[in-house]
């Protein structure tokens, strides 16, 4: 069973992440401790000469654009500078509105590490927005999905951009993710988006779930972003650009995803399950099991 924790009303943002430290602390250590990714790639690097600059300007940029946030409470620093960076990269979502129905259906794959790592977070704010999110171990609330009491919602999937697409010190996608959590109207979120100097795009699926509206907004850096409004027509989207014209990796994963949830039905919300809970390719299914 997945635990909720509820904390707050806090005073601050800080008070809220260093409760969530504080409770989480234990299996926040053993969740780090085992992810091989960390571990063997992005902590050796942080603690070399060579990853001083970005560190530092990564820093003081989501530090200037978010002032007074929470948080990673209870980790030593290089780990707190690192451990956002491990996102979800074999996600799924199925979206679709019509006069009947309004769906979104989300898969969250990711690296086994995170298995009994997660948990769900209700954080209540001083400016009363109460939230749901649910959150990797050591992390934001939240890279994957959440919502509010202001009606607002949303999913995630990562879009690797090509190398040249990356902008050096610039905000982490994961502090705009948190930062939708007190978003209070489908403009409001538009505006959290495409006011932050992000590092490397993203795709936001927004759920408005008073106007009954979905939209589904890749980002890249220099501010750059495009609009799908999800309609009658299921929309289905993996881990790759869709609309949004820049260069990006090619990843043989999302393609192969993206094809064969195309000749899948979706015409009902068991349908939308069935096709997020796919494996018929062994090599590529829609529903993964994450990275060792």
């Amino acid at each position: 069973m997945l635990e909720m924790f509820e904390v707050g009303p806090c005073e601050s943002s800080y008070e809220l992440g260093f409760q969530i430290g504080r409770r989480f602390s234990d299996v926040i250590g053993i969740r780090l401790s085992k992810d091989l990714i960390l571990q063997n790639q992005l902590l050796p690097w942080a603690r070399t000469e060579e990853s001083r600059p970005l560190i530092e300007a990564l820093t003081r940029s989501n530090r200037d654009k978010f002032p007074g946030k929470e948080i990673l409470s209870f980790l030593p620093v290089p780990e707190a500078i690192t451990a956002a960076s491990n996102a979800a990269i074999e996600c799924s979502d199925v979206l679709v509105v019509d006069e009947s129905v309004a769906v979104v259906a989300h898969n969250e794959d990711a690296s086994v590490a995170l298995l009994g790592h997660t948990y769900l977070i209700k954080g209540t704010l001083p400016n009363q927005i109460c939230f749901v999110a649910y959150t990797y171990a050591g992390e934001l609330p939240s890279c994957a999905f959440g919502f509010n009491n202001c009606g607002m919602a949303f999913t995630l999937n990562s879009v690797p951009p090509s190398k040249d697409e990356i902008m050096f010190g610039g905000v982490g996608r994961n502090f705009i993710s948190r930062d939708l959590l007190e978003a209070k109207s489908m403009n409001d979120a538009l505006d959290k988006i495409h006011s932050s100097e992000v590092s490397v795009g993203h795709s936001y699926n927004l759920i408005d779930v008073r106007s009954r509206k979905i939209l589904n907004v890749e980002t890249a850096s220099r501010s750059r972003l495009s609009i799908h409004e999800v309609g009658r027509n299921p929309f289905f989207h993996a881990n790759m650009y869709l609309h949004l014209q820049v260069p990006q990796v090619h990843d043989e994963n999302s393609i192969t995803r993206q094809k064969r949830a195309a000749t899948l039905p979706k015409r009902s919300k068991e349908d939308f399950l069935s096709v997020l809970g796919d494996t018929e390719d062994a090599k590529y299914p829609i529903f993964m099991t994450g990275k060792v």
